[in-house]
């Protein structure tokens, strides 16, 4: 799926999504973690990330790691996580990123964000403005009323140099 994302950045793709599908933890979690979702990813990620660089593909793009929600502070039943709204992660590197920047936090639980909070809307209008789309656009539908492209959120500008 790496290879394939790759190739497409490389014929001109301007935005690629990579779904992978083994990572949701509701039970096992850490154990299925160790022993597959883990390392299989560090290798993946790890290798696309030097690859676009290689190629000189990482400074135009933009690469986002982000699931689709985050997880429970506590552990489950299963040894698991179940699904969790209030707080997720999102990792960023390329198009124009400042490597080793941190952006908001958590409370000591990782249960409620605590500084600096961003929205899933905020991660859009980042994604939006690197690919030169003006999120705050409107479209209009077939009957004439205006649809705002991403009514809320606004791109996390601590991200880049």
């Amino acid at each position: 799926r790496m290879l394939l994302a790759r190739r497409l950045v490389e014929a001109g793709v301007r935005l690629v999504t990579v779904d992978l599908r083994w990572w949701d933890f509701h039970k096992q979690g850490f154990d299925s973690q160790k022993r597959g979702f883990l390392p299989r990813w560090d290798l993946a990620y790890s290798a696309f990330v030097e690859d676009l660089e290689a190629r000189g593909l990482l400074d135009s793009t933009l690469v986002v790691a982000w699931g689709e929600i985050g997880r429970t502070p506590q552990v489950n039943k299963d040894a698991g996580r179940d699904h969790w709204p209030y707080v997720m992660s999102a990792a960023f590197t390329g198009g124009g990123v400042k490597g080793g920047t941190v952006v908001g936090s958590s409370d000591a639980k990782g249960a409620l964000p605590k500084d600096n909070r961003k929205t899933p809307q905020d991660v859009l209008a980042t994604i939006y403005r690197h690919l030169g789309m003006d999120y705050k656009t409107s479209y209009m539908d077939h009957t004439g009323r205006p649809h705002v492209m991403l009514p809320e959120g606004n791109p996390i500008d601590e991200l880049f140099s």
